[in-house]
């Protein structure tokens, strides 16, 4: 797979940001979405994943709720600041709340997965928003 693939041509030109500080999730995701032909960038806390969203421009982000330095809402919340065009974003939480959810929904995450959820659950978001 090379960089300078045609736009459209192959997913393989979509990279996907995840942003998670467990690293057993990371890996899994990593893999299943390579394995689909994704390419994938990881950060390990909010503050990374603010970073590398900037200097990365990622078709779409997997991000966790929970994590060190700065949550998902932190980093959702200023990415829709920052950003002039909105990143799809997948957030995926331990959390039972509903209020997590709705305020989730407010700061226009794409989808909301809650933890543990199934492999192919994941893909299949990921795939309607990248794939159309």
């Amino acid at each position: 797979m090379t960089e300078a693939s045609p736009a459209g041509a192959s997913v393989a030109a979509k990279k996907v940001l995840i942003v998670d500080d467990d690293y057993e999730i990371v890996d899994s995701i990593r893999y299943a979405l390579e394995d689909q032909g994704y390419r994938v960038v990881v950060a390990r806390d909010g503050n990374q994943g603010l970073a590398l969203a900037e200097r990365e421009n990622p078709d779409l982000m997997i991000l966790d709720m929970m994590m060190p330095k700065r949550s998902g809402f932190l980093v959702l919340e200023k990415l829709r600041r920052v950003r002039e065009a909105p990143l799809p974003v997948i957030m995926i939480t331990g959390n039972e709340g509903s209020r997590h959810k709705a305020y989730a929904e407010l700061l226009g995450v794409s989808d909301y997965i809650r933890k543990p959820f199934a492999m192919d659950r994941l893909l299949q978001a990921v795939a309607n928003l990248l794939d159309g």
